[in-house]
């Protein structure tokens, strides 16, 4: 019966000594301070994120940009009335019927293959991964003459 008396008070004692302390509460036995003796932390708030920025992905296409895809779909004959500006079932239909006539996969999604065919693609989209520009300040003359 004394071991397990002497094992709860040791428990206890664990307890008590690994257990938090709340802002504003005391550990028995030891001495309460006045809080204006007390230091203070100044909260300092940071607009900026520690973690580095995202680099942006591919965004929605704007209601202008879906009108014109709707608009040559509809030139096309697979986009049956006006040009919303929302790209609902019916646009998806349409973009699906294009591309199987045209042999792309009938995906019903915008995607830079089915843009180039009906003409609202560049040069580059769907070829290959992006090139840098290069910079027009620095053109490539005739080597330097030697002295």
């Amino acid at each position: 019966m004394k071991k397990r008396a002497l094992l709860s008070i040791f428990g206890a004692a664990l307890l008590l000594g690994a257990a938090p302390v709340v802002s504003g509460a005391s550990l028995p036995g030891t001495p309460q301070t006045s809080s204006s003796t007390k230091s203070k932390k100044k909260k300092t708030t940071s607009s900026k994120s520690k973690r580095s920025a995202k680099t942006k992905g591919q965004t929605v296409p704007t209601s202008d940009r879906i009108r014109e895809i709707q608009s040559a779909l509809q030139k096309d004959g697979s986009y049956a009335g006006e040009p919303s500006g929302k790209w609902d079932a019916t646009s998806v239909e349409a973009m699906k019927k294009y591309q199987d006539k045209n042999g792309l996969n009938p995906s019903g999604k915008i995607d830079a293959v089915t843009l180039n065919k009906l003409g609202l693609g560049s040069e580059t989209a769907g070829k290959g991964a992006p090139v840098p520009a290069t910079s027009s300040s620095v053109t490539p003359s005739d080597p330097p003459e030697k002295q």
